[in-house]
């Protein structure tokens, strides 16, 4: 595994053994984001057995989609530890691990820690590893790259709910639980596929006696640790670059994620009951989730091409934030719809705003922070997220039961999902813009382009040894003292203390 990372200079294949790794992580994020959905089927059997309201058995998805996104900082120093592969493969034996557990359970609290907190976790270390060694494969094609594989969150939901209403039906819920859990290690095969990008040409190993001083490296699937001779440097990727947060295009993406999670789930989750209230016959009022589904498989990597596009490309955050406001007004237009024709429409355009957000979300953030620093980028806006699933869903949930009214609920949701979007339009405009207009001050620290720089400098150049500090545009272009014309010029890795040994 350590022998087939990248060569520096080399840029991401862009195809090749890259579908391969596209193909799996359309799987992790179909499992990811339908596979905690697919389980409510077998809560009214649960209820009974358990003799359980819906609300405590609903804990069992809550639980697992709070570790899908909570763990996301533990799953970046993981990553960044360990490697991609190592990673998912025992993310993949969790997550299996969790429901086969979970099948002889005799409690509720039994369910929680192995089909909530074990597979979620399982799912966890799957997902964000995958969307990483994505970013490592894919640059020019990123953006088609990105829907394609979030187009898996609704073909999976979309399959995995009938699949599990036939093995309730045929085997139980327990022998459901069973069945699922195998199907789960599905996810050890996808780990198995996250092999590095492969470099122009052989590499010797960090480890031969021919290397020379200073170039002993681990590839970790494609995030480098790199050792240094006795009185050189060293320089260590921290295992969580937690000096993300002080970038300021993260700082908004973190906001608006934080405003969207906010309301953008409401709306899916109340629709059935909000049909029926209309009115609506049950079976009519449950394709309507069905229609969203499709609409939303067609929209994710057809915005994924969009954003690909030459002239669209470098505005994919007005384009992110676009597709926020759309959602946002079609919620607020919708909210009080009462005829079926008039929910149908709502679906539509509801599943293709959905899609063009789901498509777009992770490709702004690569785009932001870029793909050295995305894994600490990714597990941090992940932690952000859960906190606000955990505050909005159950908040609307309250607010219906309490004023008995879905009108007031799906203009709190449409009013915060448009804020963001509004928000992220206007600080990429106001702040990031001027920003970047600015010149840097000589020593000041480098932003996320600087950042940038010094990662395409330390790529395409040697390993240095001299004293220059990192951070500044003077010290990554200037050569370090002493160093004659054909040696190479200081580089300072981005997100990295280099240290005196």
């Amino acid at each position: 595994m350590g022998a087939g990372g990248p060569r520096r200079g080399a840029g991401p294949p862009d195809g090749g053994w890259g579908w391969a790794v596209l193909g799996a992580c359309f799987v992790i994020t179909g499992f990811a984001y339908g596979f905690p959905k697919a389980v409510s089927v077998f809560f009214r059997a649960l209820m009974r057995d358990f003799g359980a309201g819906y609300s405590d058995t609903a804990w069992v998805s809550s639980i697992m989609l709070a570790m899908l996104y909570g763990t996301g900082p533990v799953s970046s120093i993981l990553v960044t530890r360990f490697g991609c592969r190592p990673v998912m493969l025992v993310g993949g034996l969790l997550a299996s691990a969790g429901m086969v557990l979970a099948s002889f359970a005799t409690r509720l609290l039994e369910l929680y820690l192995t089909a909530g907190v074990l597979t979620g976790l399982g799912l966890a270390l799957n997902f964000q590893p995958s969307l990483i060694m994505l970013g490592l494969y894919f640059e020019r094609r990123r953006p088609l790259a990105n829907g394609l594989a979030a187009a898996g969150s609704p073909v999976f939901l979309s399959a995995l709910s009938p699949l599990g209403q036939q093995l309730l039906e045929h085997f139980g819920w327990r022998g459901g639980f069973l069945l699922l859990g195998g199907l789960l290690l599905h996810c050890c095969a996808c780990g198995a596929v996250m092999r590095p990008p492969p470099g122009p040409g052989p590499r010797p190993r960090g480890d031969s006696a021919d290397d020379a001083p200073g170039e002993a490296e681990a590839d970790r699937a494609g995030l480098r640790l790199r050792e240094a001779p006795p009185g050189g440097r060293t320089r260590r990727r921290r295992l969580l670059d937690v000096a993300v947060c002080a970038d300021r295009a993260f700082g908004v993406y973190a906001v608006t994620k934080f405003l969207m999670a906010l309301g953008l789930f409401v709306p899916a989750i109340l629709l059935v009951n909000y049909a029926k209230d209309a009115g609506v016959p049950d079976a009519d009022a449950a394709f309507l989730l069905s229609i969203v589904g499709f609409v939303d498989i067609v929209a994710r990597p057809a915005c994924g091409a969009l954003a690909g596009l030459a002239r669209l490309r470098p505005h994919v955050a007005y384009l992110f934030s676009l597709a926020l406001m759309a959602n946002g007004l079609t919620d607020l237009s919708s909210a009080r719809a009462r005829s079926y024709g008039a929910l149908v429409a709502f679906c539509v355009a509801f599943g293709l705003s959905y899609g063009m957000v789901g498509a777009l979300q992770f490709e702004v953030l690569m785009a932001a922070v870029g793909s050295h620093r995305f894994p600490s980028a990714l597990g941090l806006v992940l932690l952000v997220e859960a906190v606000a699933v955990l505050i909005g869903p159950p908040s609307a949930g309250r607010l219906v039961d309490a004023l008995k009214n879905y009108e007031i609920i799906f203009y709190l949701a449409g009013s915060e999902v448009a804020l963001a979007g509004i928000f992220m339009a206007v600080a990429t405009k106001c702040c990031l813009r001027r920003s970047k207009d600015t010149p840097p001050s000589q020593g000041a620290q480098g932003g996320a382009s600087d950042t940038e720089d010094a990662e395409a400098q330390e790529d395409a150049e040697a390993l240095p040894t001299g004293a220059e500090e990192p951070g500044s545009l003077q010290a990554l272009e200037a050569p370090s003292p002493g160093a004659g014309p054909g040696e190479p010029k200081e580089a300072a890795e981005p997100g990295v203390d280099p240290e005196s040994v």
